[in-house]
């Protein structure tokens, strides 16, 4: 088949949301101006109770980064050097990253054939001596599955700490991604389901104790200003993200039924094509952070997807174990095979909230038409 038109469908479009919450955002944005609340504002134990309210946790902490988020829980841990920490060879580096940041070593795990999340059947043996923690990564949106892991680490006494950087408000057995752990990290990088207009992230937990420590730790380890209780970090939440935060966090529940609409349209275009589509886990509901499929001609596909005027992206190219930072590890190629040969394979398509009919369809037929499946 032929494309009958060429539209610019770019891969996320900040503009058109930015457009419809315009008015809400310059005045959140004037008003920490005007009271120059610049550092630890109002508005940030604003947002913080807010989001914490809408996981149904008991604290949330507001920081600088998701990877910031993810290193604090550790630190609180007191997880550091000669400790192990498991998680899933496929995710961002930043989930290593933070492991590698107090002194740990992430200890990897290769996928599930359909989920792409961690393959729980392969933990156990992952375990040593000297394991400390779990990393489990809701990648894309879906949540991991929660509960093995959460058995497996209660039979060997080790911390849960979910990377729920891709998963704001995504649920698995009506469980909301974050809450089922001792803490979760989150990500509000600007192009994330919730996203800051900069780097920001937060940390939820139902453990009270623990939430004071990584308050401490956040804000170089002072509890009242000038005295310092413990040797912390600067990793604050900015209250100028805070606020935009706290405007989009009103309308996120909308966002996430919109993209999961969009995706139910993507998965029923490309029904029956051979071109493998996400799939989503019984008991799970994504909230389609990404949306991946997967096919055998991978660049070939982008740049003709490029070529008549759609965006795409690789989440992600080279798995952790592979990458020159990582080297240090003593992987090899063949290591983590699936890992390894979904990252030939995988191309996320353009996916956000406004996403129209019209674009998707055009995508779909773009995809269709210049794809080689993979079945």
């Amino acid at each position: 088949m032929a494309l009958k038109e060429n539209l610019q469908v770019p891969f996320v479009d900040l503009k058109i949301q930015y457009r419809s919450l315009e008015t809400e955002i310059n005045k959140a944005l004037a008003n920490v101006i005007q009271n120059t609340a610049f550092i630890m504002g109002p508005d940030v134990q604003a947002f913080e109770t807010e989001f914490a309210g809408f996981c149904g946790v008991e604290h949330a902490i507001g920081v600088g980064s998701g990877t910031a988020a993810l290193e604090l829980i550790l630190r609180a841990y007191d997880i550091g050097p000669r400790d192990e920490v498991i998680t899933v060879a496929n995710t961002f580096i930043a989930t290593a990253v933070a492991v590698s940041g107090v002194g740990a070593t992430p200890v990897l795990v290769d996928i599930d054939p359909e989920t792409y999340n961690i393959d729980v059947s392969k933990i156990e043996a992952a375990i040593t001596d000297k394991t400390k923690a779990i990393m489990p990564v809701h990648l894309y949106g879906q949540p991991a599955d929660m509960d093995p892991i959460l058995a497996i680490a209660k039979e060997h006494d080790l911390v849960v700490i979910e990377d729920a950087c891709q998963a704001h408000g995504a649920t698995y057995k009506d469980r909301i991604a974050g809450t089922m752990s001792h803490a979760a990290g989150f990500s509000f990088y600007p192009g994330k389901n919730l996203g800051a207009y900069g780097d920001a992230g937060g940390i939820v937990t139902n453990d009270g104790e623990l939430a004071d420590k990584i308050r401490l730790l956040r804000n170089i380890g002072q509890s009242v200003k000038y005295h310092h209780d413990i040797v912390g970090f600067n990793h604050r939440m900015d209250t100028l993200q805070a606020a935009v935060l706290r405007v989009k966090l009103r309308h996120l529940a909308g966002w996430n039924n919109a993209r999961r609409k969009n995706a139910a349209l993507y998965t029923e275009l490309f029904s029956d094509s051979g071109i493998i589509p996400p799939f989503q886990a019984e008991g799970t509901d994504s909230v389609w952070h990404l949306y991946v499929i997967r096919v055998k001609n991978r660049e070939a596909l982008q740049q003709q997807l490029s070529d008549h005027g759609v965006s795409t992206v690789i989440h992600y190219p080279i798995p952790i174990h592979l990458q020159p930072a990582y080297a240090h590890l003593g992987h090899k190629q063949g290591d983590f095979p699936l890992t390894e040969l979904y990252a030939d394979q995988i191309v996320s398509l353009p996916m956000f909230a406004e996403l129209t009919e019209q674009q998707i369809r055009y995508v779909a037929d773009a995809v269709l038409e210049f794809a080689e499946p993979i079945s």
